[in-house]
């Protein structure tokens, strides 16, 4: 191996992985069992249109109130779960499926084999797996995952004279980027459009253009940076690894096995397969599920996977998701309160004026402002899309905004928040994985997360010019 020397142990515990969730969504909870003793419950008039249901602006009435009871509170838990037992199953699904394309050991294996034959070429490394991982943010919703990722591209990126910041944003923001555009991320776009009634992944031409956007900025940021540490070490931070060389990583005789080989084009060929269902077929979640866990299978007889090994690896898969899933349900209480207690409509009644107050096309920035720091508290894209869709979608018809362009702020708030917030698990494990002191990782993404806002609010400003839709 190469001269790379750990300088401590790495141990990931509770405090380093940040705020527990599960603490900050039960409070807030309690805090929706406590406001229905406060707001004034209300309601708007409803009516059909074009199979969805819409609120009718300037019908909004108070009526009499109706708190939550103490049982009702912990009884309201399971109805949450029930609510979103359809979006909570897709998950696990989806990750359980991801855990069998991890056991066939075909996607670590691919990146190995990138990292090697860029070694010769180091600086072409970065936009070629900065590209890898974007691509995986922005189609399989990749977050928790890069966490393996980093263990491997930070010591690799030192090796090659690059320093640990440079090996971990490679992953880490290539991810992030992809994550942020969301093109046909099942997790965040998915599940936010489902609730939102909108065809699922329609919207995508802009998403394309935005991930492109974002895709360049991200790797000329990383880019330059690099650069100047290959000119000058000194400049470069290690982390837990000392400078070495890079003879030891990319003299290994890694090879990418026939059988890995045709795994990736079976995952690949299920991405083609699930856009034409989409597209052509009007396939919805529950398809979708289907298909993830109908590949999952061929990708592990494929990857020479006993039964039983396929079927313990989607277990592990769906199990290491089970965290966010449960958030989904947690997210879905607050709801379920909210709904019986008549609140829904009154804090959209209250939130549609407040946004009423600022110019009409700064609306849809409004709802991503909101959801970027709703983000530190709801650090899951999914469980962040259950909690505040119901609310965002009819919202967005009551101040002019387009339910897509509803869907968009929320994508950028949940997706680019997760690069900079302590309580998001991966984000803090990664950099405990690295060496780098969160502090230190704040002020070298601080440019970029300002130029990621640009983008953002230029891509939601022209979304509303447009009227991006279909609806």
């Amino acid at each position: 191996m190469g001269k790379f020397v750990i300088k401590k142990d790495v141990e990931l515990n509770d405090q380093q992985k940040g705020i527990n969730v599960y603490v900050l969504i039960f409070c807030l909870i309690i805090l929706s069992a406590v406001l229905t003793y406060i707001i004034p419950a209300g309601e708007f008039q409803r009516e059909e249109l074009n199979g969805r249901e819409v609120i009718q602006p300037g019908t909004f009435t108070y009526t009499d109130m109706n708190p939550i009871g103490f049982l009702d509170v912990f009884s309201s838990i399971h109805s949450g779960m029930m609510q979103g037992a359809s979006i909570i199953f897709f998950v696990l699904i989806v990750g359980g499926t991801f855990g069998i394309l991890s056991a066939t050991g075909a996607l670590e294996s691919f990146i190995a084999m990138l990292s090697v034959k860029m070694a010769k070429r180091e600086m072409l490394m970065i936009p070629v797996l900065m590209l890898f991982f974007s691509c995986a943010g922005s189609l399989m919703g990749m977050s928790d995952e890069t966490i393996v990722y980093v263990g491997i591209l930070v010591p690799l990126a030192i090796a090659l004279g690059f320093d640990a910041i440079t090996g971990f944003a490679i992953v880490i923001l290539g991810a992030s980027v992809g994550f942020s555009a969301a093109v046909m991320n099942p997790f965040t776009v998915g599940i936010a459009q489902e609730i939102a009634g909108l065809p699922l992944f329609s919207g995508i031409a802009l998403r394309l253009i935005i991930f492109v956007i974002l895709y360049v900025t991200a790797t000329i940021y990383v880019y330059r940076y690099a650069r100047k540490v290959k000119n000058n070490p000194s400049l470069g931070f290690y982390g837990n690894f000392k400078f070495g060389n890079a003879e030891g990583l990319t003299n290994q005789s890694i090879k990418m096995e026939l059988s890995h080989k045709f795994v990736m084009l079976t995952f690949l060929l299920n991405f083609i397969v699930l856009m034409y269902g989409v597209i052509k077929l009007g396939w919805y979640i529950t398809e979708i599920a289907g298909l993830f866990l109908l590949f999952g299978i061929l990708m592990g007889l494929i990857g020479k996977l006993s039964p039983s090994r396929i079927a313990n690896s989607f277990m592990k898969g769906a199990g290491d998701l089970i965290g966010g899933a449960l958030i989904i349900g947690l997210a879905q209480t607050i709801l379920v309160i909210f709904n019986n207690s008549g609140l829904i409509d009154t804090i959209l009644y209250h939130t549609a004026s407040i946004l009423d107050t600022i110019p009409p096309t700064l609306n849809a920035v409004g709802m991503f402002v909101f959801q970027l720091f709703l983000n530190f508290l709801v650090p899951s894209g999914s469980g962040q899309a259950a909690l505040t869709m119901p609310i965002m979608a009819p919202l967005s018809d009551m101040i002019g905004v387009t339910r897509q362009t509803a869907v968009l702020a929320y994508q950028f708030g949940d997706g680019m928040s997760n690069i900079i917030f302590p309580t998001v698990g991966f984000l803090m494990a990664g950099l405990s994985i690295a060496g780098i002191p969160w502090g230190k990782w704040i002020r070298w993404i601080l440019p970029f997360m300002l130029l990621q806002i640009t983008v953002a609010v230029v891509s939601l400003i022209i979304a509303q010019i447009i009227q991006y839709g279909p609806f």
